[in-house]
């Protein structure tokens, strides 16, 4: 099962636990708790009111951010379905999570208003999309890998997601991938998780589920220890099930990169700029704080380096 296909499983999950139905004719959205915003409400409000805007000289004319700056509006390809990393409220219209409150303040850093559109894309036409310019930027857990690079500019990498661990909420015996020797890990069958489990904790039982709401389920009723799946699916599910917990940070990488067009290497310097302003005044920590941290106990983590990967 991919990450993204799992995403999905999970984001009809919390439909499900909330009570919502699927409106009909728009997008696929999953709602946050009604009237309560997914990404932190009037915190992201103010992270935005405070966030910084370019000066004049840092927009050159005929660039691409010269383009959004006149149009007023950033373009991004991205999701509406994904729980703490871009899920449209039903109540409030407002896309809220990790990647859209970042696209937020990149328009704002180029337009001086949080103005985004999103274009819902999926994961296979994302290149096609950079290519042909129909958006500025994709800003959807997209893995850098060297492949892709030949075909799309990565900024970044701006989030490090991979593989952590879930407990339940009022387990403190388990705080990372460390304590699990000795312990039943439920995995999700044929995912990463299978192989990297014995690395890290060798002497643990593994048992599989098919489905990522089978195995939240499996650890809710005590059929096993922890969880281990990818860090933003877990996210996922804790917020929809507040009595499970993630702790720890990813015991493996997988890095997320903003897609850019290949030959834009003017708008890639000045997105990785912008991301290393973010990350220096705190404002990356905040917003991950309020969307993916509000299910995570501990502090944000330390934002990965811009270009320490390949492909970036």
């Amino acid at each position: 099962m991919t990450r993204r296909r799992s995403l999905a499983l999970a984001a009809g999950a919390l439909a499900v636990a909330l009570g919502a139905t699927a409106c009909g004719g728009g997008d696929p959205s999953t709602p946050a708790l009604p009237g309560k915003p997914a990404g932190g409400g009037d915190l992201i409000q103010a992270i935005l009111d405070a966030a910084p805007v370019a000066t004049d000289a840092e927009i050159p004319a005929g660039s691409t951010m010269e383009a959004i700056r006149k149009r007023g509006q950033l373009i991004i390809g991205g999701s509406l379905d994904a729980p703490l990393l871009a899920q449209q409220n039903p109540v409030t219209g407002q896309v809220e999570g990790f990647d859209a409150d970042l696209a937020k303040l990149l328009a704002k850093y180029i337009t001086g208003k949080p103005e985004v559109k999103t274009v819902t894309i999926g994961t296979q036409t994302r290149e096609a999309m950079l290519q042909a310019k129909s958006v500025d930027a994709v800003f959807q857990t997209y893995t850098i890998t060297p492949q892709r690079a030949t075909q799309v500019a990565f900024a970044g990498p701006y989030l490090t997601s991979g593989l952590a661990v879930a407990v339940r909420k009022d387990d403190t015996s388990i705080k990372s991938a460390k304590d699990l020797n000795g312990k039943t890990v439920i995995v999700g069958a044929n995912t990463p998780a299978v192989t990297a489990l014995p690395e890290v904790a060798p002497d643990a039982k593994q048992v599989a589920f098919a489905t990522d709401p089978q195995a939240i389920q499996a650890l809710l009723q005590n059929r096993g220890d922890a969880y281990v799946q990818d860090f933003t699916l877990l996210a996922s599910g804790a917020k929809a099930n507040p009595g499970m917990k993630v702790v720890g940070e990813p015991f493996t990488s997988e890095p997320y990169g903003i897609g850019i067009n290949r030959e834009d290497a003017q708008f890639k310097e000045f997105v990785n700029n912008w991301l290393k302003k973010i990350q220096a005044d705190g404002t990356w920590a905040k917003v991950w704080k309020a969307t993916l941290g509000s299910v995570v106990e501990g502090d944000a983590p330390t934002p990965p380096v811009i270009g320490s990967v390949e492909g970036s």
